[in-house]
């Protein structure tokens, strides 16, 4: 897995087997992701690399990620439910997903043009965390594995991933990730599953099959 800021322009996360390749889908929106780090560095946040993306913390509490996928690249809001967005802006990754919010990008111009709401959520999500706001969570949506909902809880792009994925992959890898008795287990599978599904692709699927 990436390690670096820097490293993350140039090879991707590499989570799964196209990063460092002409194929890895940073280099597809490389110009969007650069524009929205120099929206992020000129902010209050601190920068990192987290899961191999870049992520902008305040206080050491994650507040903004930034990643790219198949078709489109996106700012993630940890807490984005927490956050004002009267043009509703603003986009959950999963129907399941209770706190993280993102806003997607095909384009520059599309970035350009809602520049100063994202400049808002930002502010607002340094605020709510400075005022040490929590989103409550509901504990009557349908379950998924307690250990996939904290690789959530701290990955709001492979949540993005998996929520992305085709309801018969998705259906595949939480029976795969269910059937293990112990937590260990459970956390080793989603773990190895990470590199698949960051590339759309199913539990019994090969590299290049992502239809």
């Amino acid at each position: 897995m990436n390690q670096t800021i820097e490293n993350y322009f140039s090879n991707g996360c590499e989570r799964c087997p196209l990063g460092g390749t002409p194929d890895c889908k940073v280099h597809a929106f490389h110009m969007e992701l650069m524009y929205l780090r120099e929206l992020l560095v000129q902010t209050e946040l601190d920068e990192a690399c987290k899961w191999g993306v870049p992520c902008y913390t305040y206080r050491n509490k994650n507040v903004v990620s930034i990643s790219a996928f198949k078709k489109y690249c996106a700012i993630s809001f940890f807490k984005g439910v927490l956050l004002d967005d009267p043009s509703g802006l603003l986009s959950k990754p999963g129907p399941r997903t209770q706190s993280a919010r993102l806003l997607k990008f095909h384009s520059l111009t599309e970035i350009k043009k809602v520049e100063l709401h994202i400049l808002d959520f930002i502010n607002q999500a340094i605020e709510n965390e400075r005022l040490g706001k929590q989103v409550q969570f509901s504990t009557d949506l349908e379950p998924y594995p307690a250990e996939l909902k904290d690789i959530f809880e701290h990955d709001a792009g492979f949540e993005m991933a998996f929520e992305s994925l085709t309801p018969g992959r998705k259906r595949g890898y939480l029976i795969y990730f269910t059937q293990a008795k112990q937590a260990k287990t459970r956390y080793d599978r989603i773990n190895k599953s990470i590199p698949k599904i960051m590339n759309g692709i199913g539990l019994h699927d090969h590299y290049g099959k992502r239809k």
